[in-house]
């Protein structure tokens, strides 16, 4: 019954059979979590026949792949809109922390399978890499101080918040914290006291490049 109230909700229109397996596969996650995908069900919540997602996706785990940068693409939208609220050089990364974990929490399905392909890949996307998430956080750390000419040690800082900020993202929602989070007058209150905290979220002297 649920599957069938949610196709009829979204008919499938032909000629963007992708992202509609994209998007019923979203919206499966999000009821089911990962265990109720498949290929299968996927096509039955699109609306279309059980052999049309293998004009797409070879398995289930490419079906998961394609779920994850869509994850990844919608977090870095949040941490640009973040961003741009946030005044030019102060709290910048700690900034990027708050939106990474308030997108963690309200998304928590799609943040899962975001890091479950991670581990299975020996590199991250190109796109990811170049232009999304991972980009924001490194320009955010050269605008911070570090010399973007030291690559390894730009990586190693970057690498540094990404842990920081998942750690944050993983323990957050212990329920020990609430009444420190009551004190500090709110969610977002309590985040920035946390990032502000870490050292590595803190700004460095600007590195003059010439």
């Amino acid at each position: 019954m649920e599957h069938a109230q949610l196709t009829e909700a979204r008919p499938y229109h032909h000629g963007d059979l992708r992202r509609a397996l994209v998007e019923a596969g979203r919206r499966l996650l999000e009821v089911e979590g990962g265990a109720g995908i498949s290929l299968r069900a996927v096509a039955r919540e699109a609306g279309v026949s059980p052999a049309a997602p293998y004009h797409h996706f070879r398995d289930k785990s490419e079906l998961l792949d394609a779920l994850a940068i869509e994850g990844w693409d919608q977090l870095a939208e949040q941490m640009r809109a973040a961003l741009s609220k946030a005044e030019p050089g102060r709290d910048r990364l700690v900034t990027l922390g708050v939106a990474y974990v308030q997108f963690s929490k309200k998304n928590p399905a799609i943040y899962r399978v975001m890091f479950d392909c991670s581990q299975n890949h020996e590199t991250m996307p190109e796109k990811l890499r170049d232009e999304g998430a991972y980009r924001l956080v490194c320009d955010t750390l050269v605008e911070s101080g570090i010399d973007p000419r030291d690559e390894i040690g730009l990586e190693l800082a970057a690498v540094a918040v990404w842990c920081a900020a998942h750690g944050v993202a993983e323990m957050v929602g212990f329920k020990e914290f609430e009444p420190l989070q009551a004190h500090l007058g709110g969610e977002e209150a309590f985040l920035r006291a946390i990032f502000s905290q870490l050292d590595l979220f803190r700004p460095r002297s600007a590195v003059v490049v010439g």
